[in-house]
């Protein structure tokens, strides 16, 4: 069995219904470094209408976005916390996460905490794990397949591109 366990995996129209519903994304980790892939990804977001809230204390902004010290900080509503820091601080993100109310917590390639995804479940959060938002929202609202990538999205239709 994979590091993830059975009932956190993710299916595709429950990735699909996510990132179009969602509007909103708290980056956290976000660095304002180009080259980092946490920017790479935030960038995309913003690029296909999201709006993406910077947290990292080592910055004041981030993509032209105020850049908050920590979730906490955030005076607006937030739909996804996509974390790209280090597996064992994500207990404490998804605490934050549940104190904000913010509706899913997304860990990034790499990272898995099933301590904190079961935190999160058990306050109502949806919880996506080891998976890239980016590569995801190409994959299912088209980019990936148009390149010949295998998305494993077989559909007579279009993909529909979302525009929050």
């Amino acid at each position: 069995m994979s590091a993830i366990d059975a009932e956190f995996e993710t299916d595709i129209p429950t990735l699909r219904r996510v990132l179009g519903e969602a509007k909103t994304v708290a980056v956290v980790g976000l660095s304002a470094h180009w080259h980092r892939p946490s920017n790479f990804a935030a960038k995309y977001m913003q690029e296909h209408g999201y709006r993406v809230i910077p947290v990292n204390p080592a910055y004041t902004e981030v993509l032209g976005e105020v850049c908050y010290p920590s979730l906490l900080d955030i005076p607006e509503p937030i739909d996804i916390v996509d974390c790209f820091r280090a597996s064992p601080e994500i207990p404490a993100i998804a605490r934050d996460a549940i104190a904000i109310k913010a509706r899913v917590l997304w860990m990034q390639l790499g990272v898995i905490n099933m301590d904190a995804a079961r935190t999160a479940r058990d306050a109502g959060l949806e919880v996506v794990i080891d998976r890239c938002v980016k590569i995801e929202h190409a994959r299912l609202f088209g980019g990936l397949n148009f390149v010949g990538v295998n998305t494993k999205v077989i559909s007579s239709r279009r993909p529909r591109h979302v525009a929050n």
